[in-house]
């Protein structure tokens, strides 16, 4: 269950850092910075508990390096999606071509050596 519930963890994680990150580009026109940065920070609280909690329910189950790759694969992917989908910013070949890779990798990351 932990193989499974851990990494959803970690990608949830993900979106709402991407989200505080990046949403409140979309409306920097209607938004000043201090409510941009309260809502940022808004945001950033639940998702640190939630990537603390499921760093230390898959510790043992993970390495530290599997789980620091799921939280940095993660993060690229979301905030590839919020640009994307929020931002409405366009996704090119090499970008595809780049996540790809990044599975690949997370792919040989978590396989069992030996």
């Amino acid at each position: 269950m932990k193989r499974l519930l851990v990494p959803l963890m970690i990608a949830a994680s993900g979106a709402f850092m991407a989200s505080a990150w990046l949403a409140h580009l979309r409306y920097r026109d209607r938004i000043g910075f201090g409510v941009a940065l309260l809502a940022s920070w808004a945001i950033v609280l639940p998702e640190y508990a939630l990537n603390v909690a499921a760093t230390r329910y898959g510790f043992g189950t993970f390495t530290g390096a599997q789980m620091a790759a799921f939280h940095l694969c993660s993060g690229v992917v979301c905030v590839a999606v919020v640009s994307r989908f929020v931002l409405d910013e366009k996704w090119g070949g090499r970008q595809i071509l780049a996540f790809v890779f990044l599975a690949a990798g997370m792919w040989l990351l978590l396989r069992r050596e030996g």
